[in-house]
């Protein structure tokens, strides 16, 4: 405790709430909740969801997994905004409950992709989202096998690498009928101080347009994303992210000292006006960040984004009853594990195996019983 305390002392005086033993001590209990709420859905339910059902079929398995890890995922928003003391505000264009999106978004901190679990839940959209993210977040305890089944497409940072894993996995997310909200961070990493004066240079060097609060963005994947999936896809959501006073790290969410308020503006745009070729959707990409960039800097000086309030607060009774149903799920399987038949003990421990091998060499299965769907079991190379 006195070292998660020294690594938050140094910014302790900036931060929204002070760090106190009380805010130590209630971060600690709720990531032994997350902790041990996911490690117990995981093993309980992705044998059923995940893997006997997806046998059958890939959507209803899809469907299945989106709810339950759905009611998982809630704990979040609710963390952040009931526990927490966060303000969530949104402005922009309302978004559409029905609609399936490629979803594009700034990167200013570490935290930023958990904020939009605040928008996904509004919108009763949380378990459909699937993030392209960094390949070694793959691999953290429990975490990651959650990530795994989920279906988030892990990268390396390296097109010529990443290509063919990309490739392989959004061509499964073709089928209209299942719901996606695909999110991609085209920066490619977090924001920072350094990172921006390497990108202004490349932009500058290169005649791309120099940026202030955001890095000059990747637009292989971005392409990628379009090429295979425009036929599915109803709009391009995109959303910039800033925060007041300063970027939260994971620690300051933890503990809840920071931040004091999140916003987000949302920008809708059909799927219809995003252009086909790949030098076009380049040049599109390029104007989108000049456009959050502009964006950013208004909030650096009027403290908000234009056309606030587009989204309600969250329902304290939902995110309670939600609360509630996941801990009694947690309870029901804790004590099957450890106070009932040696049976269930022997599943847990064959769940644990299987998932660590299926997230280790990354085994995905598709339908072998369904009539209409195609067979496919391998590891992406």
């Amino acid at each position: 405790m006195m070292e998660i305390s020294q690594s938050l002392k140094s910014t302790e005086g900036s931060k929204h709430f002070p760090l106190t033993p009380f805010r130590i001590l209630r971060g600690l209990l709720c990531l032994t909740i997350y902790l041990s709420t996911a490690f117990m859905f995981c093993v309980y339910f992705i044998p059923l969801a995940a893997v006997v059902l997806r046998l059958f079929s890939v959507h209803y398995s899809r469907k299945s997994v989106a709810f339950l890890f759905g009611l998982w995922l809630g704990l979040w928003p609710f963390f952040f905004e009931k526990v927490n003391k966060t303000r969530v505000i949104f402005s922009g264009e309302k978004v559409s409950v029905e609609d399936r999106v490629l979803l594009i978004a700034n990167h200013k901190t570490e935290v930023d992709w958990m904020y939009l679990w605040d928008l996904a839940l509004r919108k009763g959209c949380l378990g459909y989202i699937k993030y392209v993210l960094k390949s070694s977040l793959m691999r953290l305890p429990i975490f990651g096998w959650g990530f795994h089944f989920l279906e988030f497409i892990p990268v390396e940072r390296k097109w010529e690498v990443d290509e063919t894993v990309i490739r392989q996995l959004l061509s499964t997310f073709t089928d209209p009928h299942d719901p996606l909200w695909l999110a991609l961070f085209p920066e490619g990493t977090d924001y920072s101080e350094e990172k921006c004066v390497k990108s202004q240079k490349f932009a500058d060097e290169n005649g791309f347009p120099v940026l202030e609060h955001v890095l000059l963005p990747k637009t292989r994947g971005f392409h990628a994303c379009l090429e295979i999936l425009r036929g599915s896809f109803d709009a391009v959501y995109d959303v910039t992210i800033a925060y007041k006073n300063q970027c939260p790290s994971f620690l300051d969410n933890v503990f809840g000292v920071d931040p004091s308020e999140v916003h987000m503006h949302v920008r809708r745009i059909p799927i219809s006006d995003v252009p086909t070729s790949e030098i076009e959707v380049t040049s599109w990409l390029m104007d989108a960040f000049q456009f959050k960039d502009q964006l950013l800097s208004d909030f650096t000086v009027n403290g908000h984004f234009p056309q606030e309030g587009t989204e309600e607060e969250l329902s304290t009774v939902k995110c309670l009853i939600n609360c509630a149903a996941v801990l009694s799920f947690t309870g029901i399987f804790i004590f099957l594990t450890f106070f009932s038949s040696i049976w269930f003990k022997v599943y847990v421990g064959l769940a644990c195996i299987y998932l660590s091998c299926a997230t280790y060499f990354n085994i995905r299965l598709s339908a072998v019983f369904g009539s209409n769907e195609t067979v496919w079991y391998r590891r992406i190379l």
